[in-house]
C-alpha cells in the first residue's frame, strides 16, 4: 500500500489547485455582445405563430427547418437555392452567437417562424432571433455535473423537438422537458430513467401522432435499452419498447421480446445486454411506422455476453413499430452477434428508388459496420448491400439472406484481430443527407483500424465501461514517434454514394478523422464542417470543393439552411467533441480543439468577423522525482485505460475537451492526486470519486502511469 495521509489533510493541499483545474475545463467568458430585439413583441409573436403538427413536419414550409432531419424522411435536403454553386463563394458570415459551454457540440438546430432552437452540452436550451442572432430566451435544465461520468461520449445533445406550441428536450440525466415555446419557461419535467443507474440521454427527441419518442444511451455501463413515448400534452408514459429481453423468469413484456430471448444464451441479463436506443429515428405517415435505430451489446466482447452463441436480437438492429402502441412490426439486423460495438443507431433515411425497374419505399442506412443498407421499409425485406469504406470483419453481405459473411478469426476469440471499421464506425452519429435530384446520398465516412482482443483479466464492474475488450492491446503505443507515424491511419472523407447501384461517385478526402454532418441543398451544393476547423461547400455531383471559412474549432455537427425575407441563410453549430475527440488527442491538430462553442450563420455578402483565436500552446511540466519501476508502469497503463481513457485520452494524451492529465497540477502530488480521484474532491465539477472501482494502490499506480 501506498502511504497516503488523512482526507481531511488530503483536501487542504488540494484546495489552492482546485481554481486551476477541474474536470469540466474553464467556461468561456460570458461576456457576449448580441443584438437587441423586443423580447416582448418576439415572443408574443411566437406564442401566436404556427402551430407544429403532423402536417408541417411531414411536408415543412419553404425556408423552415421544423424536425430534426428537415422532415419525417429524414433526408435533410433542402428546396432552397438562392445560394448555389455559382454565388457560394460570396457567402459570409452573417452573425454568431457564443454559448456558455466548453464542451462537445452535436445539435441540429431548429428554425421556425423566426425562430432558431438549438440545444448545447449539459443538455442547454436557447431559442435565438434567426435573422439577428440576438437571444430571445435560454433554458439550463440544471444537469448535475457528477452525471458526466455516465456519459460513454461526451456531455453531449443533439437537439430539441418541436409540437404544437412546445419544445422539446432530453437530458443528460434522463428527464424529458416540453417548455413554453414563447419563453422557454418549463410545463413538464418526466424521468425516462432513475438517475442513479448508468443511463443518460444525447439524442434529439422526435414527435409522432402527439406522443414525444425518445431513447438513451449507457450500453458500455451496463444497461438494458428502450425507447418510450409520452403524450406531448400531459406528460404521461404512452409506451414503451424493450430492445433486449431481460430475466425470462420475470417474464417477458411482449412477443417480440420472447422471440429475441431465444437468441441469446448464458444469463446475460446480469450484465445488462445493451441494445440503447441513442440516436437515429424515423417515421413513414403513410405506412404509420417508426423506425428506431438500435445499439451495441454490453458488454461488446459477445463470447463473454452470449457465451454459447446466438444473434442477441434486437441488438445493431433497425426495428420497426407500431407508433400508437409501441408494438413490433418487423427487425432488420445488420450485424448478428455483434461483437465489435457496430451499432445500427445511425442516421436512417427514408426515399422511393426505381430498383430494377421497380419503385420500391427504401430505408437507407450506413451503420458503423461499414456496409451501406437499402431495404424495403414496408416489410423489412432486405434489397442491397455493400462496403462504402473498407472492411476485413466480413468478406460480403448474403444477397439471399442478408447475413453478414464473416471473416475467420474476426471475433478474436484465440487471437487479436486489426480490424476495420474501428468501434468508431465507417460512418458514426454524424447525419448523412439525400439529394433525390443526383440521386446520391453523402456520407460523412471514416477509415480508422483499431484492434480488439478478449480482455482474460474481464470482471463485470457496475457504473462504468464493460466492454471485454483487452483496451490496452488496443491503445496507442506510448512511443511519441510511433504516434506519429500512424496519424495518417485514421482519415475521414465525404462519400458520395449511389444506393441504387451500391457504388462510389465522388470522395472529397480531409486530412482526418471525426467530421462533421452533412446537408444537401437544391442549389447543387454539399455543406460539412471538419475536424480541421473549416466549415465547407461542395459541388453536389462532382465533389469540387468551393467555398470554406475558419470556424475556429473542429465542427461534428450538421449544418441546416433556411430563408426569412427572400433571403437564404445556412447555420451550423461549432464545437469540438464526442467519442473520438475525448480519446484520441493524438489525431487532432492542438489548435483547432480549443473549444470555442458557437452558432454560425451565413449567407451571400455578409461581413460578420469572429473575434481572433485565443488558442496559446501548452508547456509539459517536469515529471515529479521518481523512480518508477516498468511493472509499475504496465500495471498503471492497464488501470488507466480500463476507465480513464475514455474522458482523458489514449495515452493521457487529451482531446482538448477536458483537462489533459500530463499537464495537470496534480501529478505532483500523491496527496493531491488521490483527493480527487479516490475522495472525489472536485465531483461537483464533474470528477467523480472512483473508490467504487479502485483502491489506493491501484489509483497511485495510475498516477505513476
Amino acid at each position: 500500500m501506498f502511504p497516503v495521509e488523512s482526507v481531511c489533510w488530503r483536501i487542504a493541499v488540494v484546495c489552492s489547485a482546485l481554481f486551476l483545474w477541474s474536470c469540466g475545463g474553464p467556461e468561456p467568458d460570458n461576456n457576449i455582445v448580441a443584438p437587441t430585439v423586443d423580447k416582448k413583441a418576439t415572443t408574443q409573436k411566437i406564442a401566436a405563430a404556427t402551430k407544429i403538427d403532423a402536417q408541417v413536419l411531414s411536408a415543412p414550409a419553404a425556408g423552415s427547418w421544423p424536425t430534426h432531419g428537415l422532415s419525417y424522411k429524414e433526408q435533410r435536403h433542402s428546396p432552397l437555392d438562392s445560394i448555389n454553386s455559382d454565388n457560394v463563394a460570396q457567402l459570409g458570415l452573417a452573425w454568431y452567437y457564443d454559448l456558455d459551454t466548453n464542451r462537445g457540440i452535436e445539435a441540429t438546430p431548429l428554425i421556425i417562424d423566426g425562430v432558431l432552437y438549438t440545444t448545447a452540452s449539459w443538455s442547454k436550451v436557447y431559442a435565438l432571433d434567426a435573422r439577428s442572432g440576438a437571444l430571445l430566451w435560454s433554458y439550463d435544465p440544471q444537469v448535475p455535473k457528477i452525471k458526466g461520468a455516465h456519459a460513454c461520449c461526451d456531455v453531449v445533445n443533439r437537439g430539441v423537438a418541436v409540437w404544437g406550441d412546445s419544445v422539446f428536450v432530453g437530458t443528460l440525466d434522463g428527464r424529458l422537458i416540453a417548455l413554453d415555446r414563447s419563453n422557454g419557461q418549463p410545463r413538464w419535467s418526466v424521468a425516462t430513467f432513475d438517475p442513479e443507474l448508468t443511463y443518460t440521454i444525447t439524442g434529439a427527441p422526435r414527435v409522432v401522432k402527439g406522443n414525444v419518442i425518445i431513447g438513451n444511451g449507457g450500453a458500455e455501463y451496463g444497461v438494458r435499452g428502450y425507447v418510450s413515448a409520452y403524450d406531448a400534452v400531459t406528460g404521461e408514459l404512452a409506451w414503451r419498447f424493450y430492445t433486449v429481453p431481460g430475466n425470462p423468469a420475470e417474464g417477458f413484456e411482449s412477443e417480440a421480446m420472447r422471440a429475441a430471448a431465444a437468441t441469446w444464451t448464458g444469463e446475460w441479463w446480469q450484465l445488462g445486454g445493451g441494445g440503447t436506443v441513442w440516436d437515429s429515428m424515423a417515421y413513414d405517415p403513410q405506412l404509420d411506422l417508426l423506425y428506431i435505430g438500435v445499439g451495441n451489446g454490453s458488454p461488446w466482447n459477445h463470447k463473454i455476453r452470449s457465451p454459447q452463441g446466438g444473434d442477441n436480437l434486437y441488438l445493431s438492429s433497425i426495428v420497426a413499430l407500431n407508433p400508437d402502441t409501441g408494438d413490433y412490426v418487423w427487425h432488420y439486423q445488420t450485424t448478428p452477434g455483434d461483437s465489435w460495438d457496430y451499432t445500427a443507431t445511425q442516421h436512417m433515411i427514408l426515399a422511393d428508388l426505381d430498383i430494377n425497374g421497380e419503385l420500391r419505399q427504401v430505408i437507407m442506412q450506413a451503420p458503423k459496420n461499414g456496409f451501406f443498407y437499402v431495404l424495403d421499409r414496408a416489410t423489412g425485406e432486405f434489397l442491397s448491400a455493400q462496403n462504402y469504406v473498407p472492411v476485413n470483419w466480413a468478406e460480403g453481405i448474403d444477397p439471399e439472406t442478408g447475413r453478414p459473411l464473416e471473416t475467420p478469426g474476426a471475433r478474436f476469440e484465440k487471437m487479436p484481430h486489426q480490424q476495420m471499421p474501428a468501434p468508431y464506425g465507417g460512418h458514426n452519429w454524424h447525419p448523412m443527407a439525400f439529394n433525390p435530384a443526383t440521386g446520391l446520398v453523402y456520407i460523412p465516412a471514416m477509415d480508422i483500424p483499431f484492434v480488439y482482443a478478449n480482455d482474460p483479466d474481464f470482471r463485470y464492474r457496475k457504473g462504468t465501461w464493460n466492454t471485454g475488450i483487452d483496451t490496452v492491446i488496443g491503445s496507442l503505443p506510448d512511443d511519441r514517434a510511433i504516434r506519429e507515424a500512424i496519424k495518417p491511419l485514421a482519415k475521414g472523407a465525404l462519400i458520395a454514394w449511389d444506393p441504387v447501384t451500391q457504388q462510389e461517385v465522388w470522395r472529397f478526402d480531409h486530412i482526418g478523422a471525426w467530421n462533421g454532418g452533412v446537408l444537401s441543398t437544391a442549389g447543387n451544393l454539399v455543406f460539412q464542417g471538419n475536424a480541421a476547423a473549416q466549415f465547407a461547400a461542395y459541388d453536389a455531383q462532382s465533389g469540387a470543393p468551393l467555398w470554406s471559412a475558419d470556424a475556429q474549432t473542429g465542427i461534428v455537427a450538421a449544418p441546416v439552411t433556411y430563408a426569412l425575407d427572400g433571403e437564404q441563410y445556412v447555420a451550423v453549430m461549432a464545437g469540438w467533441g464526442g467519442s473520438f475527440a475525448l480519446v484520441h488527442g493524438h489525431f487532432v491538430k492542438p489548435e483547432t480543439t480549443a473549444n470555442h462553442n458557437r452558432v454560425l450563420v451565413y449567407k451571400l455578402g455578409g461581413t460578420a468577423e469572429l473575434p481572433a483565436t485565443r488558442w496559446q500552446a501548452k508547456v509539459m511540466p517536469q515529471p515529479p522525482p521518481l523512480k518508477i519501476a516498468t511493472e509499475e508502469i504496465q500495471q498503471g497503463k492497464k488501470l488507466y485505460h480500463s476507465t480513464c481513457q475514455f474522458c482523458h485520452g489514449d495515452g493521457a494524451v487529451a482531446g482538448g475537451l477536458i483537462p489533459d492529465l500530463r499537464y495537470s497540477p496534480m501529478l505532483a502530488s500523491e496527496v493531491a492526486w488521490h483527493s480527487v480521484v479516490f475522495d472525489g474532491s472536485l465531483a461537483a465539477r464533474g470528477m467523480s470519486s472512483f473508490a467504487h472501482l479502485f483502491d489506493e494502490t491501484e489509483i497511485e499506480l495510475m498516477r505513476r502511469y
